[in-house]
């Protein structure tokens, strides 16, 4: 079968451009404009900052691999949170707000671009993993499964912090458009994990049954994946119409032409994702005979 003709490496140095300038971007609007994240806060608005900004990083950035992986900081700036609180006595959240206020535009405006950068540098889809990961295959595998297994956990915390938000607020939950792709999202992509957990790695099934698993298995990859991609625009276009709604910005200003901005970028990031996934690494355009083993 043949598929589109592209340079592998150039290819990648675009999608990690743009998961960096999507990350900066989630960041800048969460919080410069948005005020900034909390788990536990009297200002609700900034428990709901965390959704959006764990839905992007798990699904659309995290659900893939690195060289250096979010997870590795995230673990370490709580690992120090922790240490702080128990020093303090501070509660976590309320550092964790501290530390992104003292990392924000207020302190210096160009740190938080570079902690994006620091962050998401060198980000690939996970469905990448088995071309851009090297060493073995079974080491390939597992580096696959544990990336999507912390996407999946972040984007859980995700869906957390929006449920916390409606209900501290008096909000219907699972009412919009939105929240149902979301739902859709997160339930089908525990299965596609679960079912590659349990047919690919352990227990393991049969030859037979794993090459029979597998087309489908990478064909809900790139679906759930494309499915992220229009759950995030839609979720950017609904939290927009709100703010518009509420004449908390208005149609041109700033803020509003960052999230459409945001929108534009997530989509042609999910374009430019797919195309890699189907790019094959070889000069001809063929998908390598082993690629199905």
């Amino acid at each position: 079968m043949a598929v589109p003709v592209i340079k592998f490496p150039t290819l990648m140095m675009l999608v990690r451009l743009m998961g960096v300038t999507v990350a900066a971007l989630v960041l800048t609007w969460t919080v410069h404009y948005r005020g900034g994240l909390a788990l536990v806060s009297d200002n609700k608005d900034l428990i709901f900052n965390v959704h959006p900004v764990l839905m992007a990083i798990g699904l659309v950035l995290l659900n893939g691999e690195g060289k250096y992986p979010f997870c590795a900081l995230l673990a370490l700036v709580l690992c120090v949170c922790r240490c702080v609180e128990w020093a303090l006595k501070m509660p976590e959240s309320e550092l964790l707000l501290v530390m992104f206020e003292s990392w924000g535009f207020k302190c210096c405006q160009w740190h938080e671009m570079n902690l994006s950068c620091l962050v998401i540098y060198e980000f690939e889809p996970a469905m990448l993993a088995y071309k851009t990961v090297s060493g073995t295959k079974s080491f390939k595998k597992l580096v696959h499964l544990t990336l999507q297994c912390l996407a999946l956990c972040l984007s859980l915390i995700g869906l957390w912090a929006a449920l916390k938000f409606h209900n501290d607020k008096g909000i219907d939950n699972f009412y919009s458009l939105h929240s149902w792709l979301g739902l859709a999202c997160l339930i089908l992509f525990a299965i596609q994990w679960a079912a590659g957990f349990v047919t690919f790695w352990y227990p393991g099934g049969s030859r037979n049954s794993r090459a029979t698993l597998l087309p489908w298995h990478v064909f809900f990859g790139v679906y759930i994946y494309a499915l992220a991609v229009v759950t995030a625009t839609t979720g950017i276009l609904e939290k927009a119409t709100f703010l518009q709604t509420n004449k908390v910005i208005s149609h041109y200003s700033a803020e509003a032409l960052l999230v459409n901005s945001l929108g534009i970028l997530i989509i042609v990031l999910g374009g430019f994702v797919v195309l890699a996934t189907i790019t094959s690494l070889n000069s001809k355009g063929d998908i390598p005979r082993n690629a199905t083993e």
